[in-house]
């Protein structure tokens, strides 16, 4: 049995650590993986796709579609290691892996100032960045024909050639735990993602805030709806959009999005009835208020200094998206407020929970991209960084003391990644017809395009 010579990975890859472990896999088997350049980014960074394997079935998985969720690019070379190393995975199901290696290569470079650890919230959460909504690659807003972003066009191009049995979504979630969001249901994926879950000491997500009105296909597994064009405020608290999760559904393609948690929140698996409900939603509700208020008094004490502020638009987006939506969602929440036109379902414990993480969240990166905005200026005229940092240092320790937030070791959230989307790839191959297109013209034994020669 081949085993990879590459040694293990202790923490998050860089977009040029990505490319050349993927370059140097390939060259250790150059008659079963090849490297291809599939596409370009905005800021003109190549996007590599690793196949491994020559079978007619194509499984498509697709890292780093949210800039700030770093756990996929690693996973894929987990995967392609493990493909590599077992041949039941390619010639035993007839099948090719193509792993995109990033699909937001110039946003997972805007988070390279904490991306090789060490790893704390406060860290994170002042690196953090992720495009404001019209920005990221995985969204249609205006339905597939309209799609501007080259890295939207790229994966769309890849779901047309290869018409995938299975597209696997690589999704972090940074305060958590794990779940799955299924277009299709894949009956067993529930127990295997419990058995998973168990074994990496893995909390699991009974009800993620963005799934709160979806169908449960079994504990922390999810069936996404039909988009709802143009709700903006749905794209961004529930991805109830045209996506291209649903674009190669004409295709007979199962979509999993499989999202791995960084800090674990044990309370998110607690499926018992609350005792107060009502209390609870109303304190994250109105801290959400109160919070957003905050931040609403530091923006407008510096946005007369922005002018000259290097990337301010860029980063005011993702600001002005989650200040647009978090009103709405206090309101939702708040039993004293909703009109009933949307009213809650039945909550357990483990809603609630997630409920006030992504209260907090929201409020969090906010204040994160307000204090990059005035440490690259290298300047604070507003004098509002000292009131930032005592803000994310206040809601980090709540995270850590009144959440129990803790951090999961990257090998972990590794391998519970990759064993997840190998049960899917597993579970969804029983329904999959077996393909006469290659999904790559050319494919043979032949080397691997140099890396330097891009």
């Amino acid at each position: 049995m081949w085993r990879c010579a590459l040694p293990p990975l202790l923490r998050y890859p860089t977009v040029d650590e990505l490319g050349a472990r993927a370059a140097a896999l390939v060259s250790r088997r150059p008659s079963d993986a090849r490297l291809r350049r599939v596409g370009t980014s905005r800021a003109g960074t190549p996007m590599w796709l690793l196949s491994v394997g020559h079978g007619s079935r194509q499984a498509l998985v697709v890292a780093g579609p949210h800039a700030n969720e770093p756990v996929g690019g690693a996973t894929v070379l987990r995967l392609a290691e493990r493909v590599l190393a077992d041949p039941g995975f390619t010639e035993g199901a007839d099948a090719t892996w193509n792993l995109l290696l990033s699909l937001d290569p110039d946003g997972l470079r805007r988070n390279e100032g904490w991306l090789p650890g060490p790893y704390s919230l406060g860290r994170y959460f002042r690196n953090f960045f992720r495009p404001g909504f019209l920005e990221q690659p995985e969204w249609l807003p205006d339905g597939a024909a309209a799609a501007a972003l080259p890295e939207t066009r790229t994966l769309l191009d890849l779901q047309d050639e290869l018409r995938p049995f299975l597209q696997c979504s690589l999704h972090g979630v940074d305060v958590g735990g794990g779940f799955v969001e299924l277009t299709h249901d894949l009956p067993g994926l529930a127990g295997r993602l419990a058995h998973t879950a168990a074994r990496f000491g893995i909390p699991r997500e009974l009800g993620p805030y963005d799934t709160l009105y979806w169908p449960s296909l079994g504990p922390a597994v999810h069936r996404i709806p039909p988009p709802r064009i143009g709700d903006l405020a749905a794209a961004i608290t529930e991805a109830a959009v045209e996506s291209t999760w649903f674009h190669p559904y004409r295709h007979g393609t199962v979509t999993a999005v499989v999202e791995a948690p960084m800090w674990g929140v044990a309370a998110v698996e607690d499926g018992s009835p609350p005792a107060d409900a009502a209390e609870v939603l109303r304190a994250v509700s109105h801290t959400l208020r109160h919070d957003t208020r905050l931040l609403e008094v530091l923006l407008a004490r510096l946005r007369p200094h922005l002018a000259g502020m290097p990337d301010a638009a860029r980063l005011l987006a993702p600001v002005d998206d989650y200040l647009l939506v978090c009103p709405g969602l206090a309101d939702a929440w708040d039993p004293d407020v909703a009109d009933g036109a949307r009213p809650l379902p039945p909550l357990s414990t483990a809603h609630l929970a997630a409920l006030r993480i992504a209260g907090r969240r929201l409020a969090l990166r906010t204040a994160g991209l307000l204090h990059q905005l005035v440490t690259r200026a290298g300047r604070d005229p507003a004098g509002v960084l000292p009131d930032l940092d005592r803000l994310i240092d206040d809601w980090c320790a709540d995270y850590r003391e009144g959440m129990g937030a803790r951090w999961i070791p990257v090998p972990r959230q590794v391998e519970y990644q990759s064993r997840v989307v190998l049960a899917a790839f597993e579970l969804a191959l029983r329904h999959a017809p077996a393909c006469s297109r290659s999904g790559e013209s050319g494919w043979g034994s032949q080397a691997a395009v140099p890396m330097h020669r891009e």
